[in-house]
């Protein structure tokens, strides 16, 4: 692809974005933060974005150095947002020590964001199988594989570890690592960002109280 290709598909991502939004009206407290992003996210797939599943996760170190990178959503009920990871990555003694992230989405397209602050907690082993278990069998042998974050001297070790668990759970399902699995954000704020002109932009914000959520326009 050109560099002008490109610039014309933005252009037309833009345009088919824009014509899928609207402004964000005063709430009224009857909204449901689960809801809305449910529709945000229905709406980036609509518009044809790569990945509109990507979230960057931001999660603080036990001697408080904070850390972000891009995640992928694999569910999303009342309880909360759930992801995968080795659970002896970074992230996940980060969130382990801790217990607290927080998520943003962002679809440059569509001009909107989507922040969420909540407590983290691993999926059951049996949530974390289930959802293993419909990823691609590479994806599967990989998980075994990779020891996520650390050292590597060359590809070729890697891939010489691919082979050895190709090799071992050759003929059979491959299990679930006892290194892997999900987690759960349970928010306790939402903040939906809806870009406008002169950035003048219309920002909610949702915040858990007593089992229920007060929503608010907050000025841009």
């Amino acid at each position: 692809m050109t560099p002008n290709d490109a610039q014309d598909r933005l252009r037309t991502l833009l345009e088919a974005g824009r014509a899928l939004v609207a402004e964000l009206p005063d709430p009224t407290g009857s909204e449901n933060p689960i809801e809305l992003l449910r529709t945000w996210h229905a709406t980036a797939e609509a518009a044809g974005l790569m990945l509109p599943e990507a979230m960057a996760l931001a999660t603080v170190s036990p001697d408080g150095e904070p850390s972000v990178r891009m995640v992928l959503l694999k569910g999303l009920d009342e309880s909360g947002l759930q992801f995968f990871t080795n659970y002896e990555s970074p992230k996940a003694k980060d969130l382990e020590a801790n217990g607290l992230a927080s998520l943003c989405f962002h679809w440059t397209e569509l001009e909107r964001q989507v922040r969420i602050r909540g407590s983290v907690a691993r999926l059951t082993k049996l949530e974390s199988f289930e959802y293993f278990k419909s990823r691609p069998r590479g994806s599967r042998i990989g998980a075994w594989a990779s020891q996520q974050s650390r050292p590597l001297d060359d590809r070729e070790t890697l891939l010489e570890r691919v082979h050895r668990f190709e090799t071992q759970f050759e003929g059979e399902e491959v299990p679930l690592p006892p290194h892997w699995g999900g987690y759960r954000l349970h928010p306790t704020r939402f903040e939906f960002w809806q870009g406008r002109e002169s950035r003048l932009h219309d920002r909610w914000v949702f915040h858990r109280s007593d089992g229920a959520w007060e929503v608010e326009r907050l000025q841009p």
